[in-house]
């Protein structure tokens, strides 16, 4: 059949289009073609571990499922970037719910996911400032689910937008797995101003402002640190940021990519 210049021209065209958008956006690859539940147990070797207050609860399905609400997570930019933003992520929470110790099984990066729930609050996390979303009288907005969200201004608008009441019912991120790891994803993908998200810094999206460069917050690993816990930046060799770290190389590695530039945060400014 013979073709038109112009067709042949539009349809070139496309595919040209076609191959430069998967480049970018790598659409209709679910993060189970990277992660396998295989991987995943791998990954968090010990989460099961009769020892963790969590165990059983952060399962590979709600990991999955959650994802899904999220199709830009993982799903960005080349196949390296988009691995090395899944470990990243798995990185952080890793921390945030460690049950790991220097000296343990498998060494301390092995025990992620170990904790949903902080232990031993020392407040209620109400800012009481803030009237957008006000603190509802005996809830507490301690450290909950994979991230440890944390506060009133970051359960009432997950909860928003994920379709629960943050405010009024912040345990279920302790409860239920699936919206414990959406609210993980959803403080990963959502820019917070001044705080970019730790996806954009992740895939590389990332443009600092003039308060940013002052402050030295450069891209990479330790930038997505301070943005979730900027307490710990600005202080050489802290052993928090150092822990998010050794988690990140082990799952990097596992991963097969590299963990890019400025892992830590020692001499970045706090936001």
């Amino acid at each position: 059949m013979a073709f038109s210049a112009s067709y042949s021209l539009a349809l070139l065209s496309f595919i040209l289009f076609s191959f430069t958008s998967w480049g970018t956006e790598a659409r209709g690859f679910p993060i189970s073609s990277l992660i396998s539940k295989e991987l995943y147990d791998t990954i968090f070797l010990h989460k099961d571990n009769n020892a963790c207050p969590a165990k059983n609860f952060y399962t590979y399905d709600s990991f999955i499922k959650a994802s899904r609400c999220f199709p830009r997570f993982g799903n960005t930019g080349s196949l390296t970037t988009r691995k090395r933003e899944i470990a990243a992520f798995l990185g952080q929470i890793s921390h945030e719910t460690t049950g790991g110790w220097p000296t343990a099984p498998d060494g301390p990066y092995a025990w992620g996911l170990c904790f949903k729930e902080e232990v031993n609050p020392q407040s209620v996390y109400c800012d009481s400032s803030n009237t957008e979303w006000p603190c509802y009288p005996g809830k507490s907005y301690n450290g909950r689910g994979p991230i440890q969200l944390s506060w009133n201004f970051n359960y009432g608008p997950a909860g928003k937008v994920l379709g629960f009441d943050g405010l009024k019912n912040p345990e279920i991120v302790s409860n239920n797995s699936l919206i414990a790891f959406k609210t993980a994803l959803w403080f990963w993908m959502t820019e917070q101003n001044p705080k970019p998200s730790c996806h954009n810094v992740m895939v590389g999206r990332y443009a600092p402002t003039e308060a940013d460069i002052a402050a030295n917050r450069t891209a990479g690993y330790g930038l997505v640190t301070n943005i979730i816990n900027g307490l710990e930046c600005g202080k050489p060799n802290d052993g928090r940021v150092n822990d998010r770290i050794g988690y990140f190389q082990r799952y990097a590695k596992l991963f097969n990519v590299d963990t890019g530039p400025n892992l830590d945060c020692e001499n970045q400014k706090s936001y």
